[in-house]
Parts: structure tokens; C-alpha cells; sequence
């Protein structure tokens, strides 16, 4: 394969492993291994989780909470590559807060006022077997490799 046509592979790639994140989001046994072993996410509100595992008992207890009713879309504005298997994926993050105020929540539950985003996506090219990981794209893509989420940063916009 040559560069273009491998660089236009990883580009698919990518935007299919984005797509994913966003489909997924509600399913945390689909959602997880999209991402590294040592994953750092910091969310919209600002909570930093660090590791797959921290992410996996973060994303079960919120989806056991109001926050279920918390949907995102994600628009992908540009993919850089710093790196042969290291990219840079600047997104604009839609919220769409649709929960009914509950006391159980407790306080710092409820989202900003903003309901735009900007959400910053560090991936990864790993080997198929690194990390217990696995060709989600069942397509072989770079000789048994798969684009994974390495980092993740939603920075609010301020209207």
C-alpha cells in the first residue's frame, strides 16, 4: 500500500473509531475497549478519569443516573498526524441534556449552561493483541492494527 492509500485507510479508520465512540456511548462493554489501558479522559464537566478501568466504573455509574438521558453528537473538524501512529482529532461535541431534574443526583450533576463543546481526541495505532486488544474494524487494517482512543478533552464553549 502506498502512503496516500495508507494515510486515507488510517483517515477512515479514524473516523470510524470517532463514530464508534459516539454509537457507543451508552454501551460501556462496546465503549471501553475503544480506548488505550491508559486512557486519560476529562469531561465536559471537568472530571478527569485516568485508565480504562477508572473509565469503565466512571461511564457504569453515570449511566446508572440521570445522565443516561445525556446524548452527544460529535462533528470531526480536522484529523492531524504527528506521528505515523499518533493522530490529533479536533471535534465539535453537541450535547443534548434531556434528564428531568431528580434530588438523587445530588449537587454538580447538571451540566453547564453550554451545550457546545470542543472535544480533542488523541489516538493511537496499536498492534492487534497490545492490551488484549482486537481489530475492531475487522478489516486488517495496517497489517493486524487497530486506531485507538488514547485521550480525550471536552472543553465547553462559552457562549
Amino acid at each position: 500500500m502506498n502512503d496516500l492509500s495508507q494515510r486515507d485507510h488510517d483517515l477512515a479508520a479514524i473516523r470510524r473509531l470517532v463514530a464508534e465512540a459516539e454509537e457507543y456511548q451508552s454501551d460501556p462493554a462496546r465503549f471501553i475497549p475503544l480506548h488505550t489501558a491508559d486512557v486519560s479522559v476529562v469531561n465536559f464537566g471537568g472530571r478527569r478519569v485516568a485508565g480504562r478501568e477508572s473509565l469503565a466504573r466512571a461511564m457504569t455509574a453515570a449511566l446508572a443516573s440521570s445522565l443516561a438521558d445525556v446524548l452527544t453528537r460529535t462533528e470531526i473538524d480536522d484529523i492531524r498526524f504527528i506521528g505515523p501512529d499518533t493522530a490529533i482529532v479536533a471535534c465539535v461535541k453537541h450535547v443534548f441534556d434531556q434528564r428531568e431534574p431528580s434530588p438523587d443526583d445530588g449537587p454538580g450533576v447538571r451540566l453547564p449552561a453550554t451545550r457546545t463543546g470542543r472535544l480533542t481526541y488523541v489516538v493511537v495505532r496499536q498492534l492487534v493483541g497490545d492490551e488484549g486488544q482486537f481489530d475492531q474494524a475487522g478489516d486488517g487494517s495496517a497489517a493486524g492494527s487497530s486506531w485507538l482512543i488514547s485521550s480525550a478533552q471536552t472543553t465547553p464553549v462559552m457562549a
